[in-house]
Parts: C-alpha cells; structure tokens; sequence
C-alpha cells in the first residue's frame, strides 16, 4: 500500500514534468488569446451551424444516434476529473510542504489555496494541473454536440456555460489567480461523481429518483460562492492575493453563469412538478 501510494505520488507531483511545468506563449499549446478567442467562437459557430443543418435535413423530432459514445465520454471525462483532482490535491500539499517557510506567519494552508501571495508566477505542480484542467475544457465541449445530435435541442445556457468555464480557467493561468487551486479540487471531485452517474445511466442502469446532477451542480456553486467570499476576505485583511484583478472578472462571470443556472434549476424543477401532477391525475383517471 505505502509503495503504491509513493509511486503515485511520484507519477502525480513528482515527475519532473510536473515539478518543472512553466506556462508560456511558446511552449504551452493552446495558451495564446488568439487561440483562446478562435477555439471558443468555432465552438459557437459549429454548435449553431449543427443545430441548422439538422433542422433542414431531419424531420421535425428525429435524432441521431449515436452508440456508446456518449458513455464513453462521460466515462473518460470521470476518470480525467479523478485524476485531475488527486494530482491537484497531492501536488498542493507537497508546494505546501515546500514553501510554507516562506509565508508561514501570514497564511495557512487553507487560506493558501485561497489566496496566493503576491508575486506568484504560473509554474510549477499545482499550475501542471490546472493547464491539464484547463485543456479538458475542451473535451466538455462535445456534451454540446451530443444534446443537439440527440435531442435536436440548442441549449444557450450550456453555449454560454462551456464559454464562461474555458475562458476563465485560462485566466488562471494567465494570471497565477487565486483560489484556482481549491476550485480544481471541488469542481474535479463533483465532475468525476456527476460523469460517473452519466456513464451509469448511459448504460441502462437505474438512475436516482431525483435531480442528482442539477443538486450536484448546486451544491459546486454554492460551495464555490463561499470561497469567493473567502478570498476577497483574505485579500483586504491578510495582505493581497495575487491576480485579484483577473479574480473580480471571473466573479462578475461566474454570477452570471450563477444567475442563468438558478434560472434553469427553477424551470426543471417547476417542468417537474407539472408533470408529477400531471401523473398523479392520469393515475386517477
């Protein structure tokens, strides 16, 4: 057990590639604003150019089918977010363990995770993981084009959402923001939960009697809303975090994005209640 835990521990915070990772303009694919801003805007195009062109050449409620790729990729996208949240969790404890000399009698551990400290650059484990992070936003992207092969269905909110999240995560980057290190962790512990579920209804096992993705989603957002409160905390009181600019920006989107999903928790759960009466009377009946 302990040589198992060493060599995942070498594998997930030890290996040079890890310990040495700098991100950079030149050497970090993807990490230019110009392939940020054409990666996003060709992801909005082809999602409406999709939707358009299926409404010309299928019948009105017709999908495509489309196999196992969808459990597939939400088991991929399981396994992905597990790892992405073990590799963040131990390489922030071994920066931890290798840095807290230097900020020991300002900071915690935990109010590190929230608050870098001035002057942090994007280098190093725990920013490995994040540009890793960072790349899976990507990935996420294809749930758009699974709904509208499925369901014929163009969603604005899941449009603006996937934007949002890439955008942002590469802000993290970018500017060494703070809290990206405890946002990695809670959003990669809920995602590989939530894609786990994907996979297991995709593949005809029973699914919960509830919302269990829109209450994990809640649940992310509310946990995510207190840590923002945290950090603005930390940054008036406990000397400044780094990146705070690139924070508020994010805040201002992410309430947006907060804002659009309570929206659309409210109608689901209103289209459910519709049609549990709806259900109870036919049973009457």
């Amino acid at each position: 057990m302990i040589v198992l835990y060493q060599k995942l521990t070498y594998w997930l915070s030890e290996h040079p590639s890890i310990v040495t990772f700098r991100w950079s303009h030149t050497q970090s694919w993807g990490s230019t604003w110009s392939f940020l801003f054409t990666s996003i805007a060709l992801y909005l195009t082809l999602s409406t150019f999709l939707h358009l062109l299926l409404g010309l050449i299928l019948r009105p409620g017709r999908a495509v089918p489309l196999g196992p790729i969808p459990a597939i990729h939400s088991l991929s996208m399981s396994l992905i977010s597990a790892t992405i949240f073990a590799g963040t969790l131990l390489s922030a404890a071994s920066e931890i363990r290798e840095t807290r000399w230097f900020w020991r009698r300002s900071k915690t551990p935990f109010q590190w995770l929230l608050c870098f400290p001035l002057g942090t650059r994007p280098s190093g484990r725990v920013f490995f993981w994040s540009y890793l992070y960072y790349l899976t936003r990507f990935f996420h992207m294809l749930r758009t084009f699974f709904a509208i092969l499925r369901r014929r269905r163009l969603a604005s909110f899941q449009l603006f959402n996937h934007s949002i999240l890439t955008f942002t995560s590469f802000l993290w980057l970018e500017f060494s923001q703070s809290f990206q290190v405890l946002s990695i962790i809670l959003t990669t512990s809920v995602y590989s939960v939530v894609y786990g579920y994907r996979f297991w209804t995709a593949i005809g096992l029973p699914s919960a009697c509830y919302p269990f993705v829109l209450n994990c989603q809640i649940l992310l957002l509310g946990c995510n809303l207190l840590c923002h409160v945290g950090v603005l905390l930390l940054h008036f009181f406990k000397g400044g975090c780094h990146g705070i600019g690139a924070w508020i920006f994010n805040s201002v989107l992410n309430g947006f994005v907060l804002l659009l999903f309570l929206k659309f928790y409210v109608n689901n759960m209103q289209s459910r209640n519709r049609k549990c009466g709806s259900d109870e009377v036919n049973k009457d009946v």
